[in-house]
């Protein structure tokens, strides 16, 4: 049997109250905009494929590495130390 597959939303350009873009936050320069553009070209339709949906939302697996290549560039690899740079930042 197979279930339909929902991803949490995500949106990069998504609009907030202030500032008007979560990218007016990172500075032009920042090493994230590098992961973030070498990541959004690998093609992970395979990946998305082993996915068996059915429950709640998930996050879609490009956000969970765009984190994990992060926080590895930053030498973090505690799921804890993570999960708090995520927060703080």
């Amino acid at each position: 049997m197979s279930r339909k597959v929902t991803w949490k939303i995500y949106d990069q350009g998504q609009l907030s109250l202030l500032p008007p873009s979560y990218d007016d936050l990172v500075p032009q320069n920042h090493p994230v905009r590098i992961v973030n553009t070498i990541l959004d070209s690998v093609d992970l339709s395979n990946l998305e494929k082993t996915y068996r949906g059915g429950g709640t939302s998930s996050y879609h697996p490009k956000v969970l590495l765009k984190i994990l290549v992060y926080a590895y560039l930053r030498n973090l690899y505690s799921s804890r130390k993570i999960e708090q740079a995520l927060h703080e930042n």
